[in-house]
């Protein structure tokens, strides 16, 4: 079955991503206006993937971004090195008063009945003012990259990260490259940017690029203007309601191969049922649900995407490429973290039907 993508055999970069770097503290169950002690994790939506497919799938991966030269900086750069994600940045000096700054994102674990909450604070935010001329992208894209990333979390940061987005797609396009977008419509961060309307203008423009789209129904109606599906969902695991949408993304869009996103009911906050589902060419594929025992449920939805992106690049089938995504979101919420903890043979053991009995 043909995915209908044309994925280059080679490259220096296996995968690129462009996004924000951002440190997430994370006070574990202790809710912030409580807390005397937080875990500082690296994060990123986009960098995110380009970190899994490195340090589980075992891929060549750069990240594109802003860096500040202050010790947050030097901390992001640091886990970047550590998870084997290839630098590219646009260099900011740092005044020592007030930035320009690493983004920082606060979020509690949560337990139980009660949800994990997120907040941010962006002031000044480095990546938030790269613009179109940033990054020399032939130079980037030289050594062949077979696969471009970005989302929208690194669209609704300021006026010009759209622009930088289409730039380097259309740049990752002459250069062979398959690209991807993640909607990740985040409402806080579109609502202080022209709220959806604009969300709806700018990721248009985006899309017009892209081969892979991955997103749920919200990101769907939020973020491309799609209208609700016409059948309600029995349950969150139930994919018809996504199918039913996908015409309307595709009539809007027609060069846009596959559609995919990660289903979720979610029971309380450490218990959840998961499944995922991808539109490849014209069908539908479905993983099986795992009820999951959560630790951190964060960066769950970009473990999906990095194991899908994994199948597809190394020329699996389109129902493994869903299983090896499925089975690595899965496990991912089972560390702390955004970025995984999991080895190839663990994701590809659990894609198999694997249990969580001891390995001895």
């Amino acid at each position: 079955m043909s995915t209908g993508l044309n994925i280059r055999k080679d490259g220096a970069l296996d995968f690129l991503s462009l996004g924000a770097l951002v440190h997430r503290l994370d006070p574990g169950i202790i809710p912030f206006r409580k807390a005397t002690e937080c875990k500082i994790h690296v994060s990123g939506g986009e960098f995110n993937c380009a970190a899994n497919l490195s340090d589980c799938f075992g891929l060549n991966t750069g990240i594109a971004s802003a860096m500040v030269d202050y010790p947050i900086g030097a901390l992001i750069a640091e886990r970047v090195r550590a998870m084997g994600v290839k630098p590219f940045y646009k260099q900011f000096k740092h005044n020592g008063v007030n930035g320009p700054n690493m983004a920082a994102v606060y979020s509690d674990q949560g337990l139980g009945v009660r949800a994990p909450i997120v907040f941010y604070n962006r002031c000044n935010e480095a990546a938030a003012q790269l613009k179109p001329g940033d990054f020399d992208w032939k130079a980037i894209f030289a050594g062949g990259v077979r696969w471009f990333h970005s989302g929208g979390i690194f669209a609704a940061l300021s006026p010009t990260t759209a622009e930088v987005i289409i730039e380097a797609m259309q740049a990752a396009k002459e250069a062979g490259a398959v690209t991807s977008f993640d909607l990740n419509y985040r409402a806080k961060l579109w609502n202080i940017s022209g709220g959806e309307e604009r969300a709806v203008a700018v990721l248009d423009r985006v899309v017009k690029n892209v081969d892979v789209l991955v997103g749920n129904e919200e990101d769907l109606q939020k973020g491309l203007g799609i209208p609700g599906p016409e059948v309600a969902a029995k349950s969150k695991l139930d994919p018809s309601a996504f199918f039913g949408m996908i015409d309307t993304v595709v009539k809007k869009h027609p060069h846009v191969k596959i559609v995919a996103t990660t289903l979720r009911e979610v029971h309380s906050t450490n218990r959840h049922s998961w499944g995922a589902v991808a539109w490849i060419n014209g069908k539908t594929y479905t993983s099986p649900t795992a009820e999951l025992h959560v630790h951190d449920r964060v960066g769950g939805g970009d473990g999906y995407a990095s194991g899908f992106f994994y199948g597809l690049l190394t020329g699996e089938s389109p129902e493994e490429a869903v299983k090896l995504g499925w089975a690595h979101g899965a496990l991912l919420t089972t560390f702390p973290g955004d970025t995984t903890m999991a080895t190839v043979e663990q994701v590809r053991s659990f894609a198999q039907g694997g249990s969580a009995r001891i390995q001895r």
